[in-house]
């Protein structure tokens, strides 16, 4: 989509060219000019609108990078153009004081040739006539950041390409709505292809730029596609070990022994691409604002310290460790560090030591490295996924051996709730449901409801409360508590359904309480996104009793379907369901239960209280549903948080040793 300031200054450079200029000479010359300006100003607009038609197809090699990448093949320099880093300025606010007649003729032909693309039609429609002006029909104005930057996502996963959990959701809404704020952002991922959902690469093609990493003894090397989509340049990082059958990081036997290499060529990829992929006719220089977003991508702050700044490079840079889950910090044996290609000196900053009660032997040293820690060391600022999180991993409890490192960076460390995609998760628009509604008409809810029971084989009865689970079946979520409750709950008057997959045991214990219990629980076991829809949307309660939650993204979906969340009290949920208070200052309150402590009493609990506000105070039930669905969980709210953050980054020098 064409930025709204961009799109306002052409169509006022457009209209103006159509406007007799200063007469310069006479003939011929000054009746032809007018239409030279027209053409000129139609190809100059067209190329700030859209860097790419709807078609793959090669970008144009218009100049070397400013600063050639380290790893990269060496180019020929052009000896007649200007390096260019980044895009000429277009004024935002109007022409002022400008002279156009002047300022079009210095506008080279040649030039403008070489950088325009066709502009889509979501962007644009140029309509030009014979005599006509060239107009440039502007999309709806957004909501602009006051300082933009060159942003650099480095992502394990992003929707739609790949996803697992979470963090391939924040990374395929979060560049989005900050391209959409005016940024100029890049997604760095890897191209996994496993021979099922490799389409989702189709419109990415090939930029013929390839670089050699220097890791794992030997040179690998890696390739770039990319896609331009939603005013966002995905790049994908090629090699052929991300060529495999499974899921992203393992497959049914566990985890891939190879994770930290994949990875390491992510995180060297990543450092390159801002300095040699020219995408739409220029790179991203050095001034950008990496984005790491979990264990995958650590190493990208290492390398910006350890290889890039020490030779002057990337020392206007600053890097942004965003934590989704501490659980996991990619760590493996100590003897692997020579094998990422850092400086030996530089160990320490990886350095890890296990404790004495989780080693595996007495002669066991219980050293290792961890790439988690090397981002917490050299990142210039810290982000969790909620403002609680950001408190829980700086204790014993919530900071999985890492509690005191974080501590010590506490004046940089932040956190910033998620945001949800109302595209996709929205009750007045969805494609999965079977009726749609709003706050102000909730009479599709109960028609969502009738439709998943039915689906499900459960007794169609609306004054049942219908209670949901989605997630993970594992420790951190919480399902053995919910298996210990569970023949307390059946003796209730409720309905009960529970999707997703993990643990084994847990999957089968799923089936046999779904025979048990063939009037009142359903146990689906996998996951399919336009399920997860309609069990959102159907559900009268959701109950998610995770031990840990960065954030979360179930509750702030079933609140924003009317879905009522109980939920236990800690990181992102504490955070985003505020308590049920029929007694407050300003009448009832309230979004939900959050209770606490974590135990099969609390749970049992606070789930009677929501049965029977549900059953005996329908006003009361009916104003929780629209409460939440009134709440502001959209992603534009969270980038502009994020845009504070860049802003207090660049207040301060990079990490330097």
């Amino acid at each position: 989509m064409a930025t709204p300031a961009v799109g306002a200054a052409c169509l006022l450079l457009a209209r103006a060219a159509g406007a007799p200029g200063p007469r310069r000479g006479g003939g011929g010359g000054d009746q032809a000019r007018p239409r030279r300006q027209q053409r000129a100003v139609r190809r100059r607009c067209v190329a700030e609108l859209s860097r790419e038609g709807p078609a793959p197809r090669p970008m144009p090699q218009l100049a070397p990078p400013l600063v050639p990448g380290f790893l990269a093949p060496p180019r020929e320099p052009a000896p007649e153009r200007e390096p260019a880093s980044t895009p000429p300025p277009v004024p935002d606010d109007g022409l002022g004081d400008l002279d156009l007649g002047l300022e079009l003729e210095q506008i080279a032909e040649n030039s403008i040739n070489n950088t325009v693309v066709v502009a889509s039609e979501q962007d644009s429609k140029i309509m030009v006539g014979k005599e006509q002006e060239s107009e440039i029909m502007v999309g709806k104005e957004q909501a602009r950041a006051k300082v933009t930057h060159s942003i650099v996502f480095v992502t394990g996963e992003a929707s739609p390409y790949a996803k697992s959990g979470g963090l391939g959701d924040v990374c395929g809404s979060l560049p989005v709505a900050l391209a959409a704020r005016g940024h100029r952002v890049m997604v760095v991922m890897p191209r996994y292809l496993n021979g099922t959902s490799d389409k989702n690469y189709a419109n990415a093609f090939y930029t013929e730029k390839h670089i050699r990493v220097p890791c794992f003894g030997g040179d690998h090397e890696v390739t770039f596609f990319h896609e331009y989509r939603d005013s966002v340049d995905w790049v994908f990082v090629d090699h052929p070990s991300y060529h495999r059958p499974g899921n992203l990081y393992g497959d049914k036997f566990g985890a891939y022994g190879d994770n930290q290499f994949r990875y390491t060529l992510l995180c060297y990829a990543a450092c390159e691409a801002p300095l040699v992929l020219e995408l739409g006719g220029y790179i991203y220089g050095q001034n950008c604002m990496f984005v790491v977003n979990d264990w995958h991508a650590s190493l990208v702050p290492v390398l910006l310290a350890a290889k890039y700044r020490p030779f002057g490079v990337y020392k206007d840079s600053r890097s942004i460790l965003v934590i989704h889950n501490l659980a996991h910090q990619g760590v493996e044996p100590a003897s692997t560090y020579p094998d990422l290609g850092l400086p030996p000196e530089w160990y320490g900053a990886l350095e890890w030591v296990f404790p004495e009660w989780a080693r595996r032997h007495a002669l066991d040293k219980g050293e290792a490295v961890n790439f988690l820690k090397g981002a917490v060391v050299t990142a210039d600022r810290i982000v969790t996924v909620s403002k609680g999180y950001s408190w829980e991993v700086t204790t014993a409890e919530g900071g999985q051996g890492l509690d005191e490192l974080l501590s010590s960076r506490k004046s940089v460390l932040n956190g910033i709730v998620n945001g949800i995609d109302i595209n996709d998760w929205n009750p007045a628009t969805d494609e999965h449901i079977p009726c749609h509604y709003s706050a102000d008409d909730l009479s599709g809810k109960a028609k969502c409801k009738a439709a998943l029971q039915k689906e499900l084989g459960l007794p169609i009865r609306p004054d049942v409360p219908l209670i949901g689970f989605i997630g993970r079946l594992d420790y951190q979520k919480g399902i053995d508590l919910i298996k210990l409750i569970m023949p307390t709950l059946m003796r209730e008057d409720i309905q009960f359904v529970m999707l997703g997959s993990g643990d084994p045991e847990l999957e089968d214990w799923m089936r046999s309480t779904e025979s048990n219990f063939r009037d009142k629980f359903r146990g689906w076991v996998g996951f399919s996104v336009p399920v997860s829809h309609r069990i959102t949307a159907g559900c009268d309660i959701l109950l998610m009793p995770s031990r840990f939650e960065p954030c979360g993204l179930n509750q702030l979906y079933a609140m924003q379907y009317g879905t009522v969340p109980v939920v236990h009290a800690t990181g992102g949920l504490r955070d985003t369901v505020e308590n049920f208070n029929p007694f407050g200052d300003n009448g009832e309150q309230g979004t939900g239960w959050a209770f606490a402590p974590l135990t099969t009493e609390n749970m049992l609990w606070t789930l009677r209280t929501a049965i029977s506000t549900y059953k005996e105070h329908k006003s009361s039930w009916e104003g929780l549903m629209k409460r939440g669905m009134s709440k502001d969980f959209t992603w534009d709210h969270a980038a502009e948080q994020y845009e504070q953050i860049f802003q207090w980054a660049f207040i301060d020098q990079p990490y330097v040793r």
